[in-house]
């Protein structure tokens, strides 16, 4: 890499940092404040969950925590690839977004001491997914079938994670930009499976920009908010029956999606995954720790699905993804950690 090249990708990384920092700051503070909205009280705490494992130590999630912005920062140094955090579009647009989001708190604590994690069933139209999908998962307002569900949940997130749910998905991207780093992307078909409200979806239009990037989902209210974020072409489509033709992807990457399938929908989803990549092709997985990655926070693994509607998270903690998707036919790569998340990378021999 050219001198010029460094100090631009140094100067990149630099620019991130801060404006990773102001950002994760804010939802930090929005993430605090949702809590003491929704706090258990002691009776339902121990209802809900009693613990098997110790706390996590001292310090640990905050360091784990800034890891994953060190890791992100360094990858754009070394030019693995770039970031465009968007600014908002009026100095007011955060303060309505946290404003919303907080209101939104109140429904989803109380849909959360009723135990209500079905109310997604009610909405019109919902009776065309399949059962497992149909649900309020972390209890969200409109499940996966509403416009406003799709506009808050990136919201959601950043407040769930304080601010680094980009530096975490991202490591499925580093692993990605590493596998093809120095390949020529014109050409290349690259799929977001899953791709929610887009946040991911950016992250790939960005980085490879010549490339065909298209994100598919089950909803039409996440794919209209995915194309508005990012410019990308969409697909609607079932991830465990997908509307592509046999080897005719170069990539694929799947991010926070396995935890949210049931057991026996992830083994047709991951040979879904082999069936439409090239010989060649790559996939990228990026989803939560598992207790094995992280026993620091086994705790914290564990009460995650007492406290937000996962009714497949548990599940989602004893599977070798591995094994899961060698069994499909992939070969594995690569793996990366930060925060709460993992990453993995697959080949299609």
């Amino acid at each position: 890499m050219a001198a010029t090249d460094r100090k631009a990708f140094t100067a990149e990384a630099r620019s991130l940092s801060a404006l990773a920092v102001g950002k994760a700051a804010w939802w930090a503070a929005n993430g605090a404040l949702a809590r003491r909205v929704a706090q258990p009280n002691k009776d339902e705490a121990a209802t809900r969950f009693t613990p098997k494992s110790p706390p996590p130590p001292s310090r640990f999630l905050r360091e784990a925590w800034l890891e994953a912005f060190r890791k992100d920062a360094r990858d754009v140094a070394a030019g693995l690839y770039p970031v465009r955090e968007a600014r908002p579009a009026t100095l007011t647009a955060p303060i309505r977004q946290a404003l919303d989001f907080l209101s939104d708190a109140r429904a989803v604590d109380a849909r959360r001491r009723r135990g209500d994690g079905t109310q997604a069933r009610g909405e019109a139209g919902s009776e065309a997914y399949p059962s497992y999908y149909r649900q309020n998962f972390h209890y969200q307002s409109g499940g996966w079938f509403t416009e406003e569900s799709a506009r808050r949940y990136e919201a959601q997130v950043e407040a769930l994670f304080s601010g680094a749910a980009g530096p975490m998905r991202r490591r499925a991207l580093s692993l990605l930009a590493k596998a093809w780093r120095g390949r020529d992307q014109r050409g290349l078909k690259l799929l977001d499976l899953a791709c929610g409200s887009g946040s991911f979806l950016v992250d790939l239009v960005v980085a490879f920009p010549r490339a065909q990037v298209i994100g598919l989902d089950l909803s039409p209210a996440y794919l209209k908010e995915a194309g508005r974020r990012s410019g990308a072409g969409r697909v609607q489509g079932l991830a465990e029956r997908l509307p592509f033709a046999d080897q005719s992807l170069d990539g694929v990457t799947c991010v926070y999606l396995f935890h949210e399938l049931p057991p026996r929908i992830r083994p047709p989803v991951a040979a879904e995954i082999a069936r439409v990549l090239k010989p060649g092709g790559v996939f990228a997985f990026a989803d939560s720790v598992q207790a094995d990655d992280a026993p620091q926070i086994a705790r914290l693994l564990e009460a995650f699905p007492a406290f937000f509607h996962e009714p497949f998270y548990s599940a989602y903690q004893s599977t070798d993804l591995v094994a899961l998707f060698e069994g499909a036919g992939l070969t594995f790569q690569d793996k990366d950690q930060a925060f709460l998340t993992k990453a993995l990378l697959f080949k299609k021999p």
